[in-house]
């Protein structure tokens, strides 16, 4: 996706400046942010092994909205790579239910993704830890330098900061760079073995996909698509789910967005498929998830309901009646790796449809409903 100065301009002039910049920044950012967290490896080693020896310990990846999408994404990955318990709970449910999802003698580990590090449900589910679980810490990768969630755990014995370049703390109001750029970071941290060119190698394929699709993605995104369905197995099925809130924030809620894994589709979603839908599966690497999705892509495509069948996939496909974008370079790469270019595809997807529609990508919500930081939260407080 070009960055030049013309071009911005126009998209400054539609609203878009800031958006169109933070998802075409990203494979420049990702290398930045590899280097930011290969430079805390020697302090968060000293954090984390204590607690990654332990057979006994409770991971809990979570976050809000985008950032709980993260660790559905890293999920599958690093349930395989700690050997250890793993898991995904927004805080939008811990801080609900802590009585629920917390246990008191369950050593864990609560994994926060955090774009401002200052929403709400950030700050009371760091504190309903410390206060529901007896041997509670807590590892932040966060964008914000001035996140009050990064003020309270800086510095103390049970915490420990990952603070991302000031980049990827993005000014518009979708989670962009925030959002691979955490995903990353996490999987730098956390799994043995990332090797030191995988920015880089990731970069570059994103770059090329961009430059090759962005005259596509215009074309598709004018053609107004009523409703979309994202779809994808295991963890990318948590980037399906990214990929639609990114249409819903950006288009205003005037695209109407699902996802979905591809077994799960067929079990009544399947029905949201109508003659204004545009179908996009991010196909997986793994040889038999890949199965089950490109049969899924074949039935849709059989069907011929569906306005457009798209797949996003590191290895060829050949079935007919369906669109195919390619990912170059990546054909051995893991599905967490193959979040980075898809959601960007995606990112730039919902950008092209909100300039279609007369939004304004930057701040999309006319009536302003929604914020860059969510308000208008009260906690309660919680018994037990």
């Amino acid at each position: 996706m070009p960055q030049h100065t013309a071009l911005l301009a126009d998209y400054a002039s539609k609203g878009g400046e800031w958006t169109a910049r933070e998802i075409a920044q990203q494979p420049a950012v990702w290398a930045e942010t590899q280097a930011s967290v290969v430079a805390l490896s020697q302090a968060a080693r000293g954090f984390l092994a204590p607690l990654l020896v332990r057979p006994d310990l409770r991971i809990i990846l979570t976050g809000a909205g985008s950032s709980a999408y993260i660790g559905q994404c890293l999920l599958p990955e690093f349930l395989g790579a700690l050997g250890r318990r793993v898991e995904t709970l927004a805080t939008t449910d811990l801080v609900a239910s802590p009585a629920q999802y917390f246990q008191r003698d369950v050593p864990t580990l609560l994994v926060s993704f955090a774009r401002s590090g200052s929403s709400p449900e950030s700050l009371a589910a760091v504190d309903l830890a410390d206060r529901f679980v007896a041997d509670c810490h807590h590892l932040v990768v966060t964008c914000n330098a001035d996140g009050e969630l990064r003020r309270r755990l800086e510095g103390r014995p049970n915490g420990f900061v990952v603070l991302l370049p000031p980049a990827t703390h993005d000014r518009g109001f979708a989670m962009t760079s925030s959002f691979s750029s955490m995903l990353h970071a996490a999987r730098v941290l956390l799994v043995p073995g990332v090797a030191a060119d995988a920015a880089s190698r990731l970069g570059r394929a994103t770059s090329l996909l961009l430059e090759r699709e962005v005259s596509r993605i215009e074309a598709i995104a004018q053609r107004r698509h009523a409703r979309t369905v994202y779809l994808g197995s295991g963890g990318l099925g948590g980037l399906a789910n990214e990929a639609a809130l990114k249409l819903l924030e950006l288009s205003d809620g005037a695209i109407a967005a699902l996802a979905n894994t591809s077994l799960g589709f067929r079990h009544g979603p399947k029905t949201f498929v109508t003659p204004g839908t545009l179908v996009v599966q991010f196909a997986s690497n793994d040889p038999l998830a890949r199965r089950y999705d490109l049969d899924l892509v074949r039935e849709l495509c059989s069907d011929g309901i569906a306005a457009r069948v798209l797949v996003l996939s590191a290895q060829p496909v050949a079935i007919a009646g369906c669109d195919v974008v390619n990912v170059p370079g990546l054909e051995a790469a893991t599905d967490a790796e193959l979040a980075l270019p898809y959601v960007a595809w995606a990112q730039l997807y919902a950008f092209h449809c909100s300039l279609a529609l007369g939004c304004r990508p930057d701040s999309p919500s006319a009536a302003g409903v929604v914020n860059r930081v969510v308000q208008g939260v009260t906690i309660y407080a919680a018994e037990g």
